[in-house]
């Protein structure tokens, strides 16, 4: 079950950065993003989405790693998994606060998903 559930979050989570790359180079989608004030991100932004891609990496390889998936080991992966489960628990409540309605039906399901397979990783 923990594998299965790191494969959705690493499909999931590549797709979220990919999302972020495309903000980055200025693609129109910042409705659902950062709030959802800007069509196209401001370069503050931009740099923002670029350097959340660098974390969403970490995410993927500390979730991975405790399922097992990718040669990572130490006790510090349990931990660590359940981290990234609480940032992606706040993210999903933040992303359900909103102002942008586009940001609040698409990214809290995206981080919803994100934090339930990270937490099923956690216990597995």
């Amino acid at each position: 079950m923990a594998e299965t559930a790191a494969v959705i979050f690493s499909a999931v989570i590549i797709a979220l950065a990919l999302f972020q790359a495309n903000l980055a180079a200025g693609a129109p989608w910042g409705r659902l993003a950062w709030g959802g004030q800007y069509l196209r991100l401001p370069l503050g932004l931009r740099i923002g989405s670029a350097l959340s891609i660098l974390i969403y990496a970490g995410f993927a390889a500390i979730v991975l790693g405790r399922a097992g998936l990718v040669a990572l080991t130490g006790d510090w992966l349990g931990p660590a998994t359940w981290v990234t489960a609480g940032v992606l628990a706040l993210g999903t409540m933040m992303n359900a606060i909103s102002r942008s309605m586009p940001e609040r039906l698409v990214m809290t399901a995206v981080a919803a998903v994100l934090c339930g397979t990270a937490v099923i990783v956690a216990l597995g």
